[in-house]
């Protein structure tokens, strides 16, 4: 692909959240119309109508569409082809996996199975195409290690989908902050497809902000899981110090990803399965203090920015800086997890 200015790219982005701003409510009618809804049957939901699924469709018809009009108008090139196919086709068929999830209530295992087993695959394309951001130079750790940031990062997002706007937003500021950084460095690529994903995210959130209207699924959380993890791990960070250059990208998704862990944790220690719903979330955590729904959603996208603009400050920062700003980023993360974790667990 043809690099694209900064008014391009920006163009790109109101053209994606346009777009599904406007499939957006068309997925709503079709969900409605064929009973794909969320009832709040089970006790750790937070909605009290059935909300109508099938968002997720609506971002991946977004994003995949505009990614496609993008390279043939840009440079439709064999590269560009098999560099676009290599992110989204599997985010497709991920994305079809929580479709049948949404219609059909599939167990976890299933789920986590095809989650591993394309995460194993997309690494080691990483790798043997040398596109992988920060690699450590051995395959034996580089295939791996990748794998588990992208199945992670898959579930993170697919657990962090608990409350209206909090995925959605939580990803839209993570696909913004890693345009301006992919931008910075001259990674064309990966900056176009963020700007899709946060125009696509965007135009969804002005649907599924509290009170949402539609909620995006399985079918979107693990699109977009899949997704954002595979730009991330592809994003070549600019800091000499390698750990720094690690925690950009897990920056970017600082918040979803302690959530996942405090959920996570607190479940094991009730000795109840990871995979269980349950009312022990940040978002609800954050109610039981005393905050409204749209008080704990903007709670969790203002932690979504501070971290993210720690990954800023961490990539422009001098040498000297960055382990000192990381540092400072990884206590913060672990005193909200600790602070987290010792609050009611429902």
């Amino acid at each position: 692909m043809q690099p694209l200015s900064l008014e391009q790219n920006l163009l790109l982005g109101v053209i994606s959240l346009i777009a599904v701003g406007l499939i957006t409510p068309i997925m709503r009618l079709v969900a409605k119309r064929y009973g794909v809804v969320d009832r709040p049957s089970e006790s750790h939901k937070t909605h009290d109508e059935p909300v109508p699924y099938l968002g997720g469709v609506a971002i991946a018809i977004g994003v995949v569409g505009i990614t496609i009009l993008a390279s043939i108008v840009s440079d439709f090139s064999r590269e560009t082809l098999f560099l676009a196919s290599s992110v989204l086709v599997p985010a497709i068929i991920m994305g079809i996996v929580g479709l049948i999830d949404d219609l059909r209530k599939l167990s976890p295992w299933p789920r986590f199975i095809v989650q591993s087993l394309f995460g194993i695959a997309i690494s080691a394309l990483l790798v043997a195409t040398d596109t992988l951001g920060s690699p450590f130079g051995n395959n034996w750790i580089d295939i791996p290690i990748t794998a588990l940031f992208i199945v992670g990062i898959t579930n993170a997002i697919n657990f962090f989908d608990n409350i209206d706007g909090g995925a959605s937003g939580a990803l839209a500021i993570a696909a913004i902050f890693l345009f301006i950084l992919s931008f910075q460095g001259s990674q064309f690529l990966i900056a176009a497809l963020s700007i899709v994903l946060a125009g696509s995210t965007l135009g969804f959130l002005l649907w599924n902000k509290p009170p949402a209207r539609i909620y995006m699924g399985d079918a979107g959380a693990l699109f977009l899981g899949i997704l954002i993890a595979s730009l991330a791990i592809r994003f070549d960070p600019n800091p000499i110090d390698r750990i720094a250059s690690f925690a950009i990208p897990l920056l970017l998704i600082a918040i979803p990803i302690l959530d996942t862990s405090v959920a996570v944790a607190s479940r094991i220690r009730r000795s109840i399965s990871p995979f269980q719903g349950g009312r022990d979330h940040l978002s609800h955590r954050l109610m039981r203090m005393g905050f409204k729904k749209r008080q704990s959603v903007l709670i969790l996208w203002i932690g979504s920015i501070l971290f993210a603009s720690l990954a800023i400050a961490i990539s422009n920062a001098s040498y000297s800086i960055e382990r000192l700003v990381t540092i400072f980023a990884g206590t913060l993360w672990l005193m909200l997890f600790i602070g987290f974790f010792r609050t009611a667990d429902n």
